[in-house]
């Protein structure tokens, strides 16, 4: 609760006050369309708040009426006219319950501190919720530890927590599912012979895991990046999408977009919901200790390298039991380009290796019953698990550490011991109909927990009486996303209606499509009708079907909120705007991004979504791929009800060029 406005809003956005009187349209931002605070002039005649125009400049060079080129060094303060008539607008307290007063602007900040008996009393309790909570602080940490094996066999330590709870981001880099689309390793005898002359080092993947200890003066100050993912989503991980400039975590200098992270302040968010990720992320507090897995791109892997890493592996027995022949172990295997046998790709959540959690992802399969799998393959090792009536005797060889070679795509090596094995089996089957963007059709139901509900509000109103409502958006924003609703003020007719809420995706007034509109264009059709005496909205309502998330609401008040990223998941296709990447690349490189998602039997249709993006490589040089980006279509094909397995070859055809048709929805602010 911000103690000079009595509200709650983000600690970098303006103030909120409730006015008692419609206030003139000369005293009005036309970025926030609320009255103005620390009005700044521009050349061309226009004034906006300071923070709003600030913002606008950070992504644009024009200024937001006339769009006359403008920089920010050129705008100087209003006169001490404008600024005195706006300190005197006319406020109500906003503890309405305990004070009715009315004050000057300028007075509020004063009356909330020395004489509101309704903050008083809000400070008192909230002394009162926090005396326990600091107690509980001297507590150990309470550690979501559900990939987190405790068995003594598990080598302890960093490279431990990254095999457990992390290495399927890893993993996935060199994968069939999830896949790194890889040319320079393709399975032709040319492609061998290139590698071998050309490349007598073999190309890996390097990652490592870093604890980030960030400082910050103000706790509650936000942090400043963009997180994409969550255990309710295909990425399963927690991902860096954006770090906003200027932030916290952009001075610090060490987290960068595609960064997994895995802890914060000791807790394992590896396997949580997006919205508790959030909810970790955005507790206060002076410092924060983050644990991260950063990519460091392809390096050349040295013989030498080889043999220091083989005195550091580990022989691991594992025993599964079956309760009969046909129950699935929920283990996927696949082979490696450049080390002979087979590895663990995956384990199915729920799945009995998953249950007993003592198997790793990337451990290599060296016997299964006591057979020999050194040189074996995926097939082998699938036969051995299905024959076996109950006992399956694992023995494996695990290596701490997360520097990862290539793994070779292969349709049949995949699924073996699955429940879900079609889902990678069979030869792809490539669609060439070329649909425009109007086609790329999905179900907005998919992402669980969340449904869209269309409403009409038809509401009557004095022609002067405004709306009441703060909107963001629009289809000049960076994401282009629709027009919504980020704020319902407690003046005008929408709030007195209360069926328009924040949050709620605006699709037409009085008739006019705004679903294709600007940012300037909604505002100038939402202020020219609410001119007349009614009003009749389309809305698009997203609710939230699980009631034990935590509440997110009190870091979010304010007109610049946004939704969190899993929401935008949600919508329909017909809001969608669809972009297209065109990625370049030489004959021996990787594209250089992992994708998850697709068609599989046990899931139904998913989404394709980036995951990863390697530095050094085309799709990193290239900066417009960013993770939890949607793909809807490879070269116009649209990638709807493929499984992984069909859209990986797709993908490695193409040699130099290919373009992605993506949707991007901006990750939630933390």
């Amino acid at each position: 609760l911000c103690c000079e406005c009595g509200q709650f809003h983000l600690l970098l956005d303006n103030h909120l006050y409730n006015f008692q009187d419609e206030v003139d349209d000369e005293l009005i931002c036309h970025i926030c369309l609320q009255p103005l605070l620390q009005p700044m002039d521009t050349p061309c005649g226009h004034t906006y708040c300071f923070k709003c125009l600030e913002n606008f400049m950070q992504e644009y060079n024009f200024c937001p009426m006339d769009r006359k080129k403008l920089s920010f060094q050129q705008c100087h303060k209003s006169s001490l006219l404008v600024q005195n008539l706006l300190d005197k607008l006319i406020v109500f307290c906003p503890f309405k319950a305990e004070c009715q007063q009315t004050m000057q602007r300028c007075e509020l900040e004063a009356h909330l501190q020395n004489r509101c008996p309704g903050f008083k009393k809000y400070k008192s309790e909230l002394q009162r919720k926090k005396n326990p909570i600091s107690k509980g602080k001297e507590d150990p940490p309470t550690k979501l530890e559900t990939n987190t094996p405790k068995d003594p066999e598990v080598p302890s330590g960093g490279s431990s927590l990254v095999a457990e709870s992390s290495a399927a981001a890893v993993v996935s880099l060199g994968t069939a599912e999830p896949g790194l689309v890889n040319p320079a390793f393709e399975e032709t005898e040319e492609g061998e012979s290139l590698i071998q002359k050309d490349l007598p080092q073999r190309t890996s993947l390097v990652a490592e895991t870093t604890t980030i200890e960030i400082h910050r003066e103000d706790p509650e100050e936000e942090l400043g990046m963009r997180i994409v993912g969550g255990k309710d989503t295909p990425l399963g991980n927690i991902v860096v999408q954006e770090v906003l400039r200027d932030s916290v975590i952009a001075a610090d200098g060490r987290i960068a977009p595609g960064d997994h992270i895995l802890e914060v302040n000791g807790v394992n968010i590896s396997s949580v919901t997006h919205c508790q990720a959030v909810s970790f992320l955005r507790h206060p507090g002076p410092v924060l200790h983050l644990m991260v897995l950063q990519e460091k791109g392809f390096s050349n892997k040295t013989a030498q390298q080889d043999s220091a890493s083989a005195t550091n592996r580990e022989v691991i027995h594992v025993t599964l039991i079956k309760r009969d022949r046909s129950e699935p172990l929920g283990i996927k295997l696949i082979r490696k380009t450049d080390e002979a046998g087979i590895f663990i790709l995956d384990l199915l959540e729920g799945g009995l290796a998953a249950k007993n959690g003592k198997l790793s992802r990337n451990d290599r399969v060296l016997s299964i019953n006591g057979q020999d799998l050194r040189q074996g393959t995926p097939e082998a090792a699938a036969q051995i698990i299905q024959t076996t009536e109950s006992r399956v005797n694992f023995v494996v060889l695990r290596q701490p550490g997360v520097q990862l070679s290539d793994l070779v795509e292969d349709g049949s090596t995949s699924n073996n011991s699955s429940s879900s094995s079609s889902s990678n089996g069979g030869s792809p089957v490539h669609h060439r109909r070329r649909l425009d963007q109007n086609h790329y059709r999905r179900k907005s139901t998919y992402q669980k927990g969340y449904i869209n509900h269309e409403k009409t509000v038809a509401i009557k109103k004095e022609p002067k009486e405004s709306l009441g409502i703060t909107i963001g958006g629009g289809r000049d924003n960076k994401n282009k996303l629709p027009i919504y609703v980020t704020s319902v003020q407690p003046i005008g007719c929408l709030f007195r209606d209360g069926r328009i809420k924040r949050g709620d995706v605006l699709l037409s007034i009085n008739g006019i499509d705004l679903t294709h509109l600007n940012y300037y264009e909604a505002v100038s059709a939402l202020k020219s009708n609410a001119a007349s005496h009614s009003v009749v909205l389309k809305a698009l309502e997203i609710l939230s079907l699980n009631s034990t998330e935590p509440s997110l609401d009190i870091k979010e008040q304010g007109f610049s909120w946004s939704p969190l990223w899993i929401t935008w998941l949600g919508l329909p296709s017909y809001l969608h705007f669809c972009q297209d990447i065109v990625l370049s690349k030489g004959n021996l490189e990787s594209w250089g991004f992992s994708i998850v998602g697709g068609f599989e039997e046990s899931k139904g249709n998913q989404p394709f979504f980036i995951k990863t993006i390697v530095p050094g490589t085309p799709a990193f040089r290239d900066r417009k791929l960013k993770c939890g980006d949607e793909i809807v279509a490879v070269n116009g094909v649209p990638a709807i009800g493929m499984s992984n397995s069909e859209l990986i070859p797709m993908l490695k055809e193409q040699k130099n060029k290919v373009t992605l048709t993506v949707v991007s929805w901006p990750g939630s602010l933390v």
